[in-house]
């Protein structure tokens, strides 16, 4: 078999998992690996997402590889949140240091991934029609990696220049003396709003969805801090694997709805001053207590109206429909306080709705508006659009896009049946985009590697998880999700909500990463239960 190859696996992308992914399959198990990516560099999701205030909403000494001691020790992160360029950065710096760039084709997309029943083997095919054989196939294509782009009639009418925040341009964009529209105030809105308005002579976002938002408190890192980090990179690592969002915050150990008015007021403004992603842990009980996040949900739109200034636009902003936290909380520097500015105006499109685009701006239903630049800040096709973009083809000549024409159906997020040795990291059905996703991908990285290893020292051909193993997970994922409120953001991204027909299927691990290691640690402990092997 092995004259047959071009390589042992091929791996589609090369972000945060197809990195660690080269790693361990060439470096630990000694198999002949190539990463395709579709860009002309590596980062993934920082490689593409370039636009004005770009920032992770993890930690940054938590939002890195913690498999290497060498490259704990060898990098520094300058802030608390790191932005995107210093995020590039680390991802070029860790590629270099490992040597991973010879095992890597760029500016190589794949279209096509077919299983040939009768080898056992898989043909990949690159958007320049060249074709690939290998025994294992990992889709390490991100989980918020497909720009979602609205069919706003008259879109192609537009003097201006139009740009999506998830595919922004490399050379630097003026707004200056620019008449400046941005449509979407997700997290990537949130954050390019207030940058783009430093320079903007005229700013007007169009708000379909309010959002809460917590102030991320960026700030430098100390020299002390960094020198405690390097000497401490164990413990923090314990605690994240401890957490269900593979972060390093305390666990939250108190119910909002029976602790005292008092110290929960203190609590919350302790938290809100902190800032950062930790506040949604104040206590432990907001995703699944509705008087509970009410509590958190109201304390937040208190801060938004007594932070803008002007009524109607303060009312505008705190209208939210959904509980807190059960969309993706995106937390800002000075996003509220944007809203003060006098070059920015605020529409209100869920009440007048965008009717088209024209040569000179942006109608709605009862008013116009002339712009220079328009800013899609509509975020993504998540968790399943890269996936679908590709033609795969697994046993029977069968298409992932017809096995999940309802909605994705995974076991443990890693393998869909009838597609034999294709994994798929951090893939729908697992915890992914409800963590720190450096914990959720070294996780699924290390399992994956570990499977692969158990192959190869048993000349085992092929594993897949059998049909009965995808139904029972898919159908504990649902269940997990429905004891919590996160279904109940009805337009929800997590639910697929924001792209036009796409299935209503809330599709992240609602468990927690720690549950959910167990869960797997347990399965191939057990002799890969679910999972059919030859």
């Amino acid at each position: 078999m092995t004259e047959r190859l071009d390589f042992d696996a091929i791996i589609i992308g090369a972000g945060f998992s197809g990195l660690y992914q080269l790693y361990k399959l060439r470096d630990e198990i000694g198999l002949s690996v190539q990463i395709f990516e579709a860009a002309d560099n590596v980062g993934g999701t920082w490689y593409w997402n370039r636009y004005p205030g770009a920032r992770c909403d993890s930690e940054s000494h938590t939002y890195c590889y913690y498999f290497s001691e060498k490259l704990l020790k060898k990098w520094e992160w300058s802030e608390r949140y790191p932005g995107q360029a210093e995020i590039l950065e680390y991802l070029n710096f860790v590629t270099d240091t490992l040597r991973l760039r010879n095992n890597i084709s760029f500016n190589s997309r794949i279209t096509k991934s077919e299983f040939l029943e009768s080898e056992k083997i898989w043909l990949i095919t690159d958007n320049s029609g060249k074709q690939y054989r290998s025994k294992y196939v990992i889709n390490a294509v991100g989980c918020l990696s497909t720009a979602n782009k609205p069919d706003i009639p008259g879109i192609k009418k537009f003097n201006g220049k139009i740009y999506h925040t998830g595919e922004w341009p490399h050379e630097e964009i003026s707004f200056s003396n620019k008449r400046v529209g941005v449509i979407g105030t997700g997290s990537s809105g949130i954050q390019a709003i207030p940058v783009i308005s430093e320079t903007a002579r005229f700013l007007t976002v169009f708000q379909r969805t309010p959002n809460y938002s917590v102030p991320a408190r960026n700030q430098k890192l100390s020299t002390e801090f960094i020198v405690d980090f390097k000497n401490k990179t164990q413990d923090w690592l314990e605690k994240m694997l401890l957490s269900r969002g593979g972060h390093a915050w305390p666990l939250p150990l108190k119910h909002a709805f029976d602790t005292p008015e008092q110290e929960r007021l203190e609590i919350m403004n302790n938290a809100w001053q902190n800032g950062g992603l930790g506040f949604r842990e104040c206590f432990d009980d907001i995703l699944t207590n509705t008087t509970s996040n009410n509590i958190m949900s109201e304390f937040l739109k208190d801060k938004i109206r007594s932070i803008v200034k002007n009524p109607d636009k303060a009312r505008a902003l705190s209208d939210i429909d959904h509980p807190f936290s059960t969309k993706r909380p995106p937390i800002d520097t000075n996003y509220f306080e944007t809203y003060n500015k006098p070059n920015v105006s605020l529409v209100d499109i869920r009440k007048d709705p965008i009717k088209e685009i024209f040569v000179n701006g942006l109608r709605t239903f009862s008013d116009e508006f002339e712009l220079d630049i328009i800013v899609f800040a509509t975020g993504f096709d998540a968790m399943t659009g890269s996936i679908l973009k590709m033609d795969i083809k697994g046993r029977d000549n069968s298409s992932i896009k017809s096995i999940w024409s309802a909605g994705p159906k995974t076991y443990l997020g890693l393998q869909v049946a009838g597609f034999p040795n294709m994994f798929f990291l951090t893939g729908p059905g697992s915890p992914s985009v409800l963590t720190n996703m450096p914990r959720a991908i070294e996780q699924h990285v290390d399992w994956v590697t570990d499977c692969i290893s158990h192959m190869e020292s048993n000349n085992l051909n092929s594993v897949e998880a059998t049909p009965e193993a995808v139904e029972n997970w898919v159908d504990h994922v649902n269940d997990t999700a429905n004891k919590t409120l996160l279904p109940k953001a009805k337009h929800s991204w997590y639910l697929g909500a924001n792209v036009p027909g796409k299935p209503r299927v809330f599709m992240p691990y609602t468990g927690g990463l720690n549950n959910y290691r167990d869960i797997c640690n347990k399965i191939a402990k057990d002799g890969y239960a679910g999972f059919l092997f030859s």
